[in-house]
């Protein structure tokens, strides 16, 4: 996912690059990215401030000693989800209802704050946001369902259908769109993610999600793309280039920077747009059902998740139907995978001037383009799991006050953040819209062939590389 600020203009009917990009302290201040990791950064503040200063007396010397110390959070009665249930829905919500309002409280100011020193109108955002956390709390409450829990169908699918039945009956009503955040909700759970993440195990994951990422990535993307040409012969090179990059790198953000790259039609980056989203949706669902079903390991299957699903927030919300070691696991090789954004719009540019174009006196790509395109909150991400993980190896009783924070609001609050991001998902996807994009075609053909090859070589790098060549690092 790119940040705001690098997203191309649109004009006439080809998509540029922007004249002017914005001075990073411009961009700090204003793009999605960056406040993605001020919000996040905020409420680990919070977090661990609370739990350092209700910290139990003489916590050094006990945890010096070897003695064991159980630290509690203060915020962990004032964040919450609904709970569990079995005839009355009521009980979901009573059991946990102040922390649930903490919750929605918490979010609404840090996100209202944002949006007002982003320059965007907060009052529209806070005036909606009630009604979407609304949606939020409905989706939770129905997967904590005993039943319903029994058959593991989680928060995300009921998050996912809450939102595509109202955007598909009734039409989502247009006051909500200020708080239909999915981006914004989803990147700032991820950077959540990276304090919970210890540096050690990033660095075991990332290795082998190197190999899952950046070997098959190119490998996808370049065959897609002669596929169109030589077997289909597309007729438009930039609808073929767009829709590889899109299948192959991250959905739409990767979408966007590539028609900016190669000069694609408006109605192009729709129709790849459109595409990705409508796949997005049925690959959320269907894999993590597919995994549970042939009992593969949580390691491969988010290993497997992450270099598949198109969208960031889908490969996390999908991760974590599954559970929180797949959910690291997906989300480390989505977010290595994101670092190609900017190197595949930059190498695009580069290919398209020298050999599709051939013109002279187009503008010359700078390297810059590559920061550019850089989607931001992975190092917000990665900057929180070195923070933290600094906290927990260093500090006297760190592991139990880092455990605490996680336990008592953060892993919380990232969950909410999960839930919101799927109902806007949902909010945002009209399959009557959608529908004549996927009738068929050379377009549709040319995304399921190359899918169809993203999850056969991504599948079988990812076992080999987590399950053979790194197994013994990877394992918790």
């Amino acid at each position: 996912m790119s940040n705001e600020s690098s997203e191309p203009q649109t004009s006439g009917t080809s998509v540029e690059l922007p004249a002017e990009r914005p001075s990073l302290w411009v961009d700090m201040r204003s793009s999605e990215d960056w406040w993605a990791v001020w919000c996040a950064i905020i409420l680990l503040a919070i977090s661990f401030g609370a739990v350092w200063f209700s910290q139990p007396d003489g916590l050094a010397e006990k945890w010096a000693s070897g003695e064991e110390v159980k630290v509690v959070s203060p915020l962990s009665d004032w964040v919450a989800k609904p709970g569990k249930w079995t005839e009355n829905p009521i009980d979901a919500l009573s059991s946990n209802f102040v922390g649930i309002i903490g919750a929605f409280f918490f979010i609404a100011v840090v996100f209202g704050l944002a949006m007002s020193l982003r320059g965007k109108p907060a009052g529209d955002f806070l005036r909606a946001f009630p009604f979407v956390f609304l949606l939020a709390t409905l989706a939770y409450t129905m997967a904590g369902q005993s039943v319903v829990k029994a058959y593991n169908l989680e928060y995300a699918l009921w998050a996912l259908l809450v939102g595509l039945v109202i955007s598909n009956t009734v039409g989502t009503p247009v006051f909500l769109k200020p708080a239909i955040l999915t981006e914004f909700f989803i990147k700032t759970g991820l950077v959540l993610l990276g304090a919970e993440v210890l540096m050690s195990r990033l660095l075991a994951l990332g290795l082998p999600g190197i190999f899952v990422a950046w070997i098959v990535t190119p490998v996808v993307l370049i065959s897609t793309y002669i596929f169109g040409q030589k077997v289909l012969k597309i007729p438009s090179k930039s609808l073929n280039m767009v829709i590889s990059a899109d299948m192959s790198v991250c959905g739409v953000s990767a979408a966007i920077a590539t028609a900016a790259a190669c000069k694609a039609k408006k109605e192009e980056l729709s129709l790849s747009i459109g595409l990705s989203l409508s796949f997005t949706v049925i690959m959320m669902v269907v894999l993590p059902a597919i995994i549970k079903a042939t009992g593969m390991d949580p390691i491969l299957g988010g290993a497997w998740l992450g270099g598949t699903i198109d969208s960031t927030g889908a490969v996390a919300a999908a991760g974590a139907v599954l559970g929180d070691e797949a959910l690291e696991v997906a989300a480390t090789v989505k977010m290595i995978q994101n670092i190609l954004i900017g190197v595949t719009a930059f190498c695009v540019a580069i290919y398209w001037v020298t050999y599709v174009e051939r013109d002279a006196s187009a503008p010359r790509v700078g390297a810059m383009e590559i920061w550019y395109r850089f989607p931001k909150f992975v190092l917000g991400f990665v900057g929180m799991s070195i923070l933290f993980s600094i906290l927990y190896s260093t500090l006297d009783g760190g592991p139990a006050l880092v455990d605490a924070m996680i336990k008592g609001s953060t892993k919380t609050l990232r969950g909410w953040f999960f839930c919101l991001a799927f109902v806007s998902i949902g909010l945002e996807t009209n399959f009557r819209e959608l529908l004549p994009q996927l009738k068929g075609g050379k377009p549709l053909i040319l995304y399921v062939c190359g899918q169809s090859l993203n999850l056969i070589l991504t599948l079988s790098m990812a076992w080999l590389m987590f399950k053979v060549v790194f197994a013994d690092s990877v394992s918790p």
